[in-house]
């Protein structure tokens, strides 16, 4: 009698543990898909000024740029790139510096931005677009690197986000931007 109440404590204990662990594996599930699934962090500009103007050369735009991590892990980001466009035509680059981003925090950068300024001028759109005092300028930015959950799992992701900002010659505000966001894992 002794062994039976043995063996069925053992198959309770055995059956609590399977149960345990079976919890346990829910909850992580859950919280994976839930708390600790990657969101797309988000870049944007917030203004342009022009620092240099040069009508036959080089113009360089100073760019106030933001990126919100909306994430519980911090996202620690490579060099980035951003490739300027006016009517489609490429007109400028620019390098941004490595840093991190805290989780659920936004930091905020310079950005200096190389526009070759004879590549608009020579745009047919250009005399109207100078008369209307609005420019509109497209953006393609690439944000390589990883986001970090409990310094334990890292992810490599790769954001990118294509603007198309509309800003003031005159005040040099930005007026207008809409920007798609797209993040590899």
């Amino acid at each position: 009698m002794a062994e039976h109440q043995k063996l069925g404590f053992m198959k309770l204990c055995v059956c609590l543990l399977a149960l345990l662990l079976l919890l346990a594996a829910i909850l992580i599930g859950v919280a994976i898909l839930t708390v600790f699934h990657v969101n797309d962090p988000i870049m944007q500009i917030n203004n342009v000024k022009v620092a240099k103007f040069n009508l036959l050369g080089n113009t360089t735009l100073i760019a106030d740029v933001s990126m919100k991590n909306p994430n519980v892990a911090s996202f620690e980001y490579s060099n980035t790139t951003t490739t300027l466009y006016y009517r489609g035509i490429m007109v400028g680059e620019a390098r941004g510096p490595p840093g991190k981003a805290k989780a659920r925090h936004t930091i905020r950068m310079n950005m200096t931005m190389n526009v070759i300024t004879p590549r608009i001028v020579s745009s047919p759109y250009f005399k109207k677009d100078l008369h209307s005092g609005v420019f509109t300028i497209g953006s393609f930015s690439r944000v390589p690197g990883k986001v970090k959950i409990l310094n334990l799992f890292k992810k490599h992701v790769v954001v990118t986000t294509d603007c198309i900002t509309t800003f003031s010659i005159f005040s040099q505000e930005t007026n207008k931007q809409i920007c798609k966001w797209n993040v590899k894992i």
